[in-house]
């Protein structure tokens, strides 16, 4: 398993699951499907409508097709239709979404990585660079990656406290809601990953922040969890009064 780590700007490193090659390739090709039953009602079009009416049709597939990857990547997250299949995404290098600019350069080099080297340039830079990136993912500085989590969600993620809840420590108040965010994005990670470094990164920060010594009875998963539900009780009990 090849594992990309995303440095964010709270000095957290995040690490995500690289998406296959197999799975890219897989995408592509069920992008192309997308378009097929069109050029199929194309064909079929062709003996009803006049030539400039057909004209028109295959002119706005023909515009469709070549921005698909582009809209569908900046209004659906870094996934079109294909990758949402295959349970990829492109994500930024630096933890965030990717910004507009991000996805338009990434969308520029298809030319290389696809028409200009025939497919060649985007499967060869894939395949050898660290993070499986193309070309237009090393100069948009974004990369793809697994979103299947390895762990079911169920087993791992509580669910919201009762109005007797005990809080186990009552330190959260120092923390804000984007402390907690970034608490249940290591979470998630781990749901997606595996990796258990990051879980005991976090933490180990956690505690030194609130200067909490870990209870013998649990370990640094729980700890995190026990956080944020702490942190949810807590606050919903004062947004209550």
């Amino acid at each position: 398993m090849e594992i990309i780590t995303v440095h964010t700007t709270q000095n957290i490193d995040i690490d995500y699951e690289i998406g296959g090659l197999g799975e890219r390739i897989l995408a592509r090709a069920i992008d192309f499907g997308v378009f097929i039953p069109f050029l199929l009602a194309g064909a079929f079009l062709v003996s009803t409508l006049s030539n400039t009416g057909i004209g028109i049709y295959f002119i706005i597939l023909a515009v469709l097709f070549v921005f698909y990857d582009l809209l569908c990547e900046v209004f659906f997250n870094g996934q079109s239709a294909g990758k949402l299949v295959m349970k990829i995404r492109v994500i930024s290098l630096d933890g965030a979404r990717p910004k507009f600019s991000q996805y338009l350069l990434r969308w520029l080099f298809r030319l290389v990585d696809f028409s200009l080297t025939f497919q060649l340039g985007a499967l060869i830079s894939a395949a050898v660079t660290e993070n499986g990136q193309r070309i237009g993912d090393l100069m948009a500085g974004t990369a793809v990656i697994r979103t299947i989590p390895r762990t079911k969600i169920n087993n791992i993620v509580f669910t919201p406290s009762d109005d007797d809840y005990q809080p186990v420590f009552m330190q959260v108040s120092q923390l804000n809601d984007q402390d907690i965010g970034l608490i249940q994005e290591v979470i998630d990670n781990y749901l997606k990953t595996g990796n258990t470094i990051v879980v005991y990164n976090m933490a180990d920060k956690i505690r030194q922040l609130l200067s909490i010594s870990l209870p013998p009875n649990m370990n640094s998963m729980q700890f995190l969890q026990t956080i944020v539900k702490d942190y949810s009780h807590i606050t919903a009990q004062a947004d209550a009064l």
